[in-house]
């Protein structure tokens, strides 16, 4: 019989502790890999994230806040700046390429992004369309590779935006408990009635409005941006001016702009536009980069606690296979000390020992690690939708042969006792039992 027989047999012989321990095996190895995959998606995210635009401006507040609502197009701005600063900006001498970003609305959750079409030349270079080509006109919209998949949009489709960066449905939501809140009120304070009520009366008419502009004005997909692995695949682009023609502010007075992203010509040229426009009143300058890993850092002591959890099931894996070793080792010595009397090599039942414990390893590390990519196929889109993390569920991630080594070699090491122990029984044991 070889050894591989023997080792088999073994395994069969307690089929429901076998199973269990490939199982804690599996879940151990396919937590770790899905580690390994998101903290790759957010290094690679942090790369991509900006491009070359190392100074970002907007209103006054968090710079994490303008950073992630800018390029990776998660919650919401700062604010809004008058468009005169976007102008005075792209007239200084330290200033290569200024774009200026206009959003508040939506398709189904994805954020529509108003900016020049010559942000994509810029950013991404030379990349071809995957069909259709750039918006031009008021009205013309490209939109991202994952929102178009996901939505099922083509070239020469037509839609209509929601107002806000949130889901329509949560919208209605909102703006439900907004008139309900609204209605307490006026029965709350039925002394200032007619105040209240005119005031009512404005605010029905704006939003009255506001709400027409949304269903009036109408988007016509014109390209379909190729995989770009980074935000800007769930996004949809569109003019610049696309917001003031919604949001009814045509005159140049009234325009506001909700960030620019700015490429320097030098470091000393992006140093002195960040010095001179972040003194300015109600408006922020700052270094992309800076804001972006202090962003990264957050999310790094958040995956640092993971992995402490982590850590704690590969102990716990490594104590379950050296207890169900254990378990074992009684029912071994008899099948050892048979195997010793017909004269098996001590390499022959050390192997088919210590055999036992890396076929369940093994066994279980391949199961969890199909669970891993799997589970990050399942959740790739989902986290790329709300987290703006996107993971490639079947490359190798970064450190995984390092797991599959690790595996095993653990495999071995709780193995290594129990196979001690039954190794050393006297081959005459068998015949005192």
């Amino acid at each position: 019989m070889s050894v591989f027989q023997v080792i088999w047999r073994n395994a069969l012989h307690r089929k429901t502790l076998s199973v269990l321990t490939m199982l804690s095996v599996a879940l151990t190895a396919a937590l770790l890999l899905f580690v390994l995959m998101w903290n790759e998606g957010v290094e690679k995210g942090a790369e991509k994230g900006y491009g070359p635009f190392e100074i970002t401006m907007g209103a006054e507040g968090s710079k994490t806040q303008l950073a992630m609502s800018t390029y990776y197009h998660i919650g919401a701005p700062t604010g809004n700046i008058p468009n005169a600063i976007y102008e005075q900006v792209k007239k200084e001498a330290e200033a290569e390429e200024v774009f200026a970003i206009t959003t508040g609305d939506n398709l189904n959750g994805y954020p529509i992004v108003g900016v020049d079409a010559g942000y994509f030349a810029v950013r991404y270079g030379d990349k071809q369309l995957a069909s259709g080509s750039l918006y031009g006109g008021l009205g013309e919209a490209v939109i991202g590779s994952h929102a178009a998949r996901t939505l099922g949009l083509k070239v020469g489709d037509t839609f209509k935006g929601g107002h806000g960066l949130v889901h329509s449905a949560e919208a209605a939501g909102e703006h439900a408990e907004e008139n309900h809140e609204k209605e307490s009120g006026e029965h709350a304070d039925a002394g200032h009635e007619g105040a209240q009520g005119d005031h009512n009366e404005h605010d029905e008419r704006e939003g009255h409005d506001e709400h027409d502009g949304h269903e009036a004005f109408s988007y016509k997909v014109v390209g379909i941006l190729p995989p770009l692995h980074s935000p800007d695949d769930r996004a949809v682009f569109t003019t610049l001016d696309y917001a003031w023609a919604v949001h009814g502010e045509e005159a140049q007075h009234e325009r506001e702009v909700t960030a620019l992203m700015v490429k320097p010509k030098s470091l000393l040229g992006a140093q002195a536009l960040k010095n001179k426009y972040d003194a300015m009143t109600g408006l922020q300058a700052m270094y992309t980069g800076k804001a972006v890993a202090d962003v990264v850092n957050v999310v790094d002591k958040g995956t640092q606690v993971v992995q402490i959890v982590t850590y704690l099931c590969v102990l716990l894996a490594a104590l379950t296979l050296l207890l169900s070793l254990l378990a074992a080792a009684s029912e071994r010595r008899k099948d050892v000390a048979l195997l010793r009397l017909i004269g098996k090599p001590g390499r022959y039942v050390w192997t088919a020992l210590v055999g036992e414990g890396v076929f369940l390893t093994a066994g279980g590390l391949l199961f969890g690690l199909l669970l891993g990519h799997s589970a990050g196929a399942a959740a790739s889109s989902l986290l790329f939708d709300f987290a703006g993390i996107q993971i490639d569920p079947w490359s190798l991630a970064p450190g995984e042969l390092l797991l599959a080594g690790g595996a095993v070699l653990l495999g071995i090491a709780a193995s290594a006792i129990p196979a001690w122990q039954v190794y050393r029984v006297d081959p005459l044991y068998l015949f005192r039992s």
